[in-house]
C-alpha cells in the first residue's frame, strides 16, 4: 500500500510513471505529447520508457549525451506534476521546447524565442510563492540556448514571455460568441508597453519550481503566430526550436 503524500505505483511516480535511475539530468519539457518523438528523431538513439495520460517520456542520448523529453500537457497543472515527479527521479535541469504568440511585430512566424523569465499569470506557480516571487531562466541556461541558436544560424530573440492557463481569454482572444471580460481587455497592449516578447502557458511555472528547488530551467519557443500583424502559422519554426533545446542540452553537459 502506498503513500497518499507522496503516491507511487510500485517504484514509479503516480503520474508519469517513471522510476527513478531512467530519466538523466536534462529534459526537455515541451506540451504536446506528439512533439516527443519529433524531437527524439534528432537523437543517436531514443526509446520511450513511459506513456500515461498527457505525459510521453523518451530517453536516449543526443550527440553521445543522456537526455530525455517528456510531455507537459497544456497549462500549469499538468506542467506541475511533469517537474515535481521528474525531480523526484533524478532530473535537475529543464528546458521548455514549445511554441509562442509573438506580441512584436519585428518577431516574425517562424523565428524563435529565448526567455530569461516569464509573467506569472498561471495558477500552478502561486502556491509554491507569493507573486512578488520572480520566475526567472537559470543564467546558464539562457546561454546555452543562445550560444545554441546563434551556432545552428537561427533566428531568435531573448526576453520576458507571459505564461496564463487561458489560450482564449486570458491571452484577449474572444471566447465563445465572443465572449470577452472587462478584465480581459488590453492584455496583449499591456504587455506590449512592458515589452513583453509573447504569450505561451507553461515557462512561469517551470521556472518557479525550478527556482525553489534549486534546479536548472530555461525556455526556447517557435513564434507561430504574431498578435500585432495577426498572422498564425502553425508550426512555423517548431524544427529550429527542437534543434536549438537539443544543443543547448550538449553545451550545458559539456560546460558542466
Amino acid at each position: 500500500m502506498g503513500s497518499a503524500k507522496r503516491p507511487y505505483v510500485g517504484d514509479k511516480v503516480y503520474h508519469l510513471m517513471v522510476e527513478r535511475g531512467r530519466v538523466p539530468r536534462h529534459v526537455l519539457l515541451p506540451g504536446d505529447p506528439g512533439r516527443v518523438p519529433k524531437i527524439a528523431s534528432y537523437w543517436d538513439e531514443s526509446t520511450e520508457i513511459a506513456r500515461n495520460r498527457e505525459f510521453v517520456t523518451y530517453v536516449g542520448r543526443y550527440k553521445g549525451i543522456p537526455i530525455a523529453a517528456t510531455s507537459t500537457g497544456i497549462g500549469s497543472g499538468s506542467t506541475a506534476i511533469a517537474v515535481e515527479e521528474l525531480l523526484a527521479v533524478g532530473a535537475d535541469t529543464f528546458i521548455r521546447v514549445g511554441t509562442t504568440g509573438a506580441l512584436r511585430r519585428e518577431i516574425r512566424p517562424g523565428d524563435v524565442i529565448i526567455a530569461t523569465g516569464a509573467v506569472r499569470w498561471d495558477g500552478a506557480s502561486r502556491w509554491y510563492a507569493p507573486p512578488e516571487y520572480p520566475a526567472v531562466a537559470h543564467w546558464s541556461v539562457v546561454s546555452a540556448l543562445v550560444q545554441a541558436a546563434q551556432s545552428l544560424g537561427v533566428r531568435y530573440h531573448v526576453g520576458i514571455v507571459a505564461s496564463t492557463d487561458s489560450f482564449y481569454v486570458g491571452q484577449e482572444r474572444p471566447g465563445y460568441g465572443g465572449f470577452l471580460p472587462p478584465w480581459a481587455r488590453g492584455l496583449v497592449e499591456t504587455l506590449r508597453s512592458l515589452n513583453v516578447l509573447s504569450f505561451e502557458m507553461e515557462s512561469a511555472t517551470i521556472f518557479t519550481l525550478a527556482s525553489i528547488y534549486g534546479a536548472k530551467a530555461g525556455g526556447v519557443y517557435a513564434a507561430i503566430a504574431n498578435r500585432e500583424t495577426d498572422e498564425f502559422v502553425p508550426e512555423a519554426g517548431v524544427e529550429d526550436a527542437i534543434k536549438v533545446a537539443n544543443e543547448a542540452v550538449k553545451i550545458l553537459a559539456q560546460s558542466a
